[in-house]
Parts: structure tokens; C-alpha cells; sequence
């Protein structure tokens, strides 16, 4: 297995999925479903021997592999076999179009019958599906005829027939199955309005049956008729088990692209799916090295014409996030906002995001410094900052209702945390709860020591708080002359704002961004390690002030006692030989008397 599929191997998602196996010719080989697809994708390449010689012969072939994320596992058994079908790679089993999943359908005529079927016709009439299990077909049929009496013969109801009294009832319609329209014993508007409840139902929305399911199994129970009732709760269990639908196939959706888009700092990402008859038929992402500060749009247009000429497509709707300036002309683009269309873009979208971030981690393994610059340029660009950030140093506050008064400086080199120089701060000239104060004061502090050490200064200072602190961050830098020198900024906690330095209007950096992610572990970290320092600084106080107001035992005496046993609950449960052999017979009793005072 060559460095690049070992690394796409490790990077892959925890989800379920669809992977395809390349051979080095660029063909593809295998198309395979998965519930987790990297538990699955790993199996492969595991040092166990392999089931057949098949599966053998088929990873020796194995060059390249690509994924496509789905929801549920019933979306990557329909995807997997769309794209078998229109594929035929070598190492599947090959499916005959239209036979595999059975669909359900309303018939396009007079009276409606509602069936199922595994083959599709265009002639207009609707269908619904497809399903896995041929068990949920049957259990709606059952249902829908439990509720609506509906008929299930092929006779040609026509007008002129049912006129003409060439059809006579059935036992269907004596035993209460059907209202006989073939005798013209119903309305149409009537059986209409059973077919619209049928199509709801079968579009997943089916709560208004459920309820009426329940008000059976309960009037059953009344009437003593447990077996009856039985079989209503085990149709009931089914019906709310069941998924009617699936994310990667519409029956509704017949031709169309769909084209998603994400950025960093030096390439886009551009996902594709082609979808004929309802379902995914390809699907592939599309790497774009950026060259001159293209726009968004830019890159989407270059996307969707290099794909739909690679994939040869000529469908004539794309589905896009946002409206490219420039298109083709007899083309339609749409933004969807809800229903099918808006899952498959939202599922395409997924799908660039996943490729990226493997791209990332591919990059972080093969060079590991080319990843940190790239986050670098990210936060360059996103800060306005002349130089890269190699150095950024965070500033956090911390005290508890006004006492033990303490601030953190973390430092990150190369956009990680470099813990040797982190540093505390003890507040030594504020009284009380003053955090702009004790901003100033400790960023004086940390940067007039680095200057009178002669020590490198941070490329970016980051202040944990809104307006108030960078304010008052800026006059420490401006006493020691350093403002203008070091980029600053604070970043508040609410809303993720960005604040600069004479600017009322906060920046909000995309959520996406790296550079964001960067300054938020800045914080969090700055945050942890002066709430940690505050916590050992409060309780070194509690003790101090129980040990040191007991007469005859002094501040070393103190520091012994806690070194050795850890905290005062541990030194009041020890025994006194093990206290004397620390601080003799006579401060043992002195300390012994005072907790014996404090527990009467």
C-alpha cells in the first residue's frame, strides 16, 4: 500500500458511506457501502488473510480511493447501488437496471390502484421509494388498505365503461375493501382525496395515520379483540420504524447537477454529484490551486465548467449555493432552500468539507510544515497583520469576587501551544475587581521584561475581552512604545467579535476559518491555565490562613506539613507519630488541640 492510500485510509470519517477502490490507470474497480466507513475501508489493508483470492487480487489493484458521506446507512445501500449500475465496475456484482429495489406506485388513471413494482415507467404516474426492505412495502400496502378501500383489480374504469354497466362488484368490495367504483358506488372527488392521503403518507408524513392506526388498536381493545389489536400495534411499530425516503434518492428529481463549494487560504474545493432518475450516479471533488485572489464565484464557475465537461454532462438545472456572476446560457441555476434538492446540496456541501479536511491531514502527515504555514498565511490574511504570527501571545483575567486577583499568558510558536512559556501573574497594584486594570497592568509587566531581557516580542497579541481590555492593553504598549510595533486584538466571548484598536465595530471572522479556530484555543487555553493557577492560589490561601493562625506553628512549619501530606484534610486524619517525625512532639500537640477545638 503506497504513503498516499495509507493516509487517505487513516483519514477517513467515522460515518456511514460509499468508497471506491482506482486502479492506477485511474478505472474504477470497486464500489463498496459501509456503516462506518473507515472501520470498513481499514478491513482491507489489515494484516488477516483475505476471505478469497477475489479479495486478494482486488487490493493488490488498489491505487486510489475516493468517498462519498451519506446519512444513514439506507442512503450508501441506495448509492452504492446507483453508482454500481452505472458504472459495472470490475470487482462487483453486476445489478440489472430498475430490478433491485422494489418502489411503490399510484397509478396514472381513472381510479388510482396502488401497488408495487420493481420497474419504472414514464407514463405519469408517481412513485415512491426506493426501499430496502421488501417487508416495509408490504406493511404500508397492508395499511393503506386497512384505512383506505381503495380498489386492487385492473379493470379500465373508464367513463364510458362504468356508464355502460359492463363491470360488476367484486368480493373486495362485500367485505369492506372497496367502495366499488367500477360500478360507480363512489365519488371521485372522494377516492381523490384517498389517493392525495396515500402520496402524504408515502412521503413520509404520517402522523395523522399513526394517529388513526392507535384509535384502532385502541377500539379493538374495547371490543375484546386482543389478536385484532395485535396485529394494529405490530403494523404500528413498523409504520414508525420505517424511512420512507432517502436523502441520495428523489423519485421527483429526474436530471440534474449538483455543485457545492469550500475555500482556504490557497485552494478551493469543488464537490460534484450528477443525478439521473432520483439518484446519485457520480460524484467527485474537485481540487483548484488559486492563482490571483479569485473571487468565490470564480472559482465555482471554473468548477462546474471542468466537471460537467469531464463527467460529459448535459443536464440542464445545477444546483448551487449561490448564483455564479457568469453561466451558461440555457442552463438553470438554483439555490434551493428546503425539501430534496436542499438535502442533496447540503450532502454535496458535506462532502467538499470531508475532502478538504482530508487534504489538511494528508498535508499535516507528508509536511508537516507547509500545513502550519498555510494556517499562518490564514491568520496573516484574516488579521490584516504585516508579518506571519509565528509568535502570538493571549492574555485572560481572573479573580473571585474581588480577591485572589491572578492573569495567564499563553504563548503559541507556529500556531501551537508552547507550554515552557507560559506564564502567571500574581495583580500587585489593583484593589478589587478591576479587570481593565489588571489588563494593563500585566501586559506592562510581560513586555517590559521582555524588552529589559532583550527577548523576541510576539507578532500578535491577543486579549481575552471586548473594547474595555484592548483598550487598556493598548496603553500598556504605548507606555513602553511597542503600539504599532505589535499587531493586538481582542476577541470577545458572546459572538466570537474581532476588535481592533480604534475601531468601535467588531470584525466577525467566518466560523470555518482556520485562523478563527486558532484564536479560540488561544483563549480557551489562556482561560484553563489562569483558572487553574487562580484555583491553586485560593486554595493555598485556605490553607495559609487555617495552618499560620495556630500559634507556635510557622510559615516553613507550614510548607512541611503540606508538602508531605498533600492538603489539611489528610494532616487532621493522620496519626501523631507520623506528624512528630516531621515537626516533633510539641508542635504535633499544639496542631492536634487546634483541630480537636474546631470539630467541637
Amino acid at each position: 500500500m503506497t504513503n498516499n492510500l495509507a493516509n487517505s485510509v487513516k483519514n477517513l470519517p467515522n460515518s456511514p458511506g460509499v468508497y471506491r477502490f482506482f486502479n492506477k490507470q485511474g478505472e474504477l474497480i470497486y464500489v463498496g457501502k459501509a456503516k462506518n466507513l473507515k472501520n470498513r475501508v481499514s478491513s482491507y489493508f489489515s494484516k488477516q488473510k483475505y476471505e478469497s483470492a477475489k479479495t486478494k487480487m482486488l487490493v493488490s489493484k488498489i491505487d486510489r480511493l475516493e468517498f462519498v458521506v451519506v446519512e444513514t446507512e439506507q442512503d450508501a445501500l441506495f448509492l452504492e447501488n446507483n453508482m454500481i449500475k452505472e458504472h459495472k465496475p470490475k470487482y462487483n456484482v453486476q445489478l440489472k437496471d430498475d430490478k433491485t429495489y422494489p418502489w411503490i406506485c399510484i397509478k396514472n388513471e381513472e381510479f388510482p390502484r396502488v401497488f408495487s413494482t420493481r420497474k419504472k415507467i414514464k407514463d405519469g404516474s408517481k412513485y415512491f421509494g426506493p426501499y430496502s426492505s421488501v417487508r416495509t412495502v408490504k406493511t404500508l400496502l397492508e395499511l393503506i388498505k386497512q384505512v383506505y378501500p381503495i380498489r386492487t383489480c385492473n379493470l379500465k374504469l373508464s367513463e364510458e365503461n362504468t356508464n355502460a354497466n359492463k363491470f360488476k362488484v367484486c368480493l373486495e368490495y362485500h367485505i369492506g375493501n372497496c367502495k366499488g367504483p367500477c360500478v360507480d358506488y363512489t365519488q371521485k372527488a372522494e377516492y381523490d382525496q384517498f389517493i392525495d392521503e396515500i402520496a402524504f403518507i408515502l412521503q413520509g408524513k404520517i402522523g395523522s395515520v399513526i394517529k388513526r392506526l392507535k384509535s384502532m388498536m385502541g377500539q379493538a381493545v374495547e371490543n375484546l379483540e386482543f389478536e385484532k389489536a395485535q396485529i394494529f400495534k405490530s403494523k404500528l411499530e413498523r409504520l414508525e420504524n420505517y424511512q420512507s425516503k432517502s436523502t441520495v434518492v428523489s423519485p421527483v428529481i429526474s436530471n440534474l447537477d449538483v455543485v457545492s463549494l469550500v475555500t482556504d487560504i490557497n485552494h478551493a474545493f469543488v464537490n460534484y454529484f450528477h443525478v439521473v432518475d432520483g439518484g446519485i450516479v457520480n460524484s467527485h471533488t474537485l481540487k483548484i490551486k488559486k492563482k490571483l485572489e479569485e473571487s468565490d464565484s470564480e472559482l465555482l464557475e471554473i468548477g462546474i465548467a471542468e466537471l460537467r465537461s469531464r463527467f460529459k454532462s448535459n443536464a440542464r438545472e445545477i444546483l448551487v449555493p449561490f448564483l455564479p456572476e457568469f453561466g451558461e446560457g440555457d442552463v438553470k441555476y438554483t439555490v434551493p432552500q428546503r425539501g430534496d434538492k436542499k438535502h442533496l446540496l447540503d450532502l454535496s456541501l458535506r462532502n467538499a468539507k470531508y475532502f478538504m479536511l482530508d487534504q489538511h491531514k494528508k498535508q499535516q502527515l507528508v509536511d508537516p510544515n507547509k500545513a502550519t504555514n498555510r494556517v499562518l498565511e490564514t491568520i496573516k490574511k484574516d488579521f490584516r497583520l504585516p508579518d506571519l504570527p509565528v509568535h502570538i501571545e493571549c492574555f485572560d483575567n481572573s479573580n473571585f469576587q474581588g480577591t485572589n486577583a491572578v492573569a495567564a499568558c499563553v504563548v503559541f510558536k507556529n500556531a501551537k501551544p508552547s507550554k515552557k512559556d507560559y506564564r502567571h501573574f500574581n495583580i500587585k497594584t489593583v484593589v478589587g475587581p478591576d479587570d481593565f486594570a489588571s489588563m494593563e497592568e500585566v501586559v506592562y509587566r510581560r513586555y517590559k521584561r521582555l524588552l529589559d531581557e532583550d527577548q523576541d516580542l510576539p507578532q500578535l497579541i491577543v486579549i481575552d475581552g471586548g473594547k474595555g481590555q484592548l483598550s487598556a492593553a493598548c496603553k500598556s504598549l504605548h507606555k513602553l512604545d511597542l503600539f504599532g510595533k505589535i499587531a493586538i486584538v481582542g476577541i470577545a466571548k458572546k459572538l466570537e467579535e474581532i476588535y481592533f484598536p480604534g475601531d468601535s465595530i467588531p470584525v466577525y471572522i467566518d466560523k470555518r476559518s482556520e485562523s478563527l479556530k486558532v484564536i479560540q484555543q488561544l483563549r480557551n487555553e489562556a482561560h484553563r491555565f489562569g483558572i487553574t493557577h487562580h484555583r491553586n492560589k485560593r486554595s493555598k490561601g485556605a490553607i495559609q490562613s487555617e495552618l499560620t493562625s495556630i500559634p507556635g506553628i510557622g510559615e516553613k512549619t507550614m510548607e512541611k506539613l503540606i508538602k508531605h501530606f498533600g492538603s489539611v484534610k489528610r494532616l487532621k486524619s493522620a496519626a501523631s507519630e507520623d506528624i512528630e517525625k516531621l515537626v516533633g512532639k510539641s508542635k504535633t500537640q499544639l496542631l492536634q488541640s487546634h483541630f480537636s477545638k474546631a470539630s467541637a
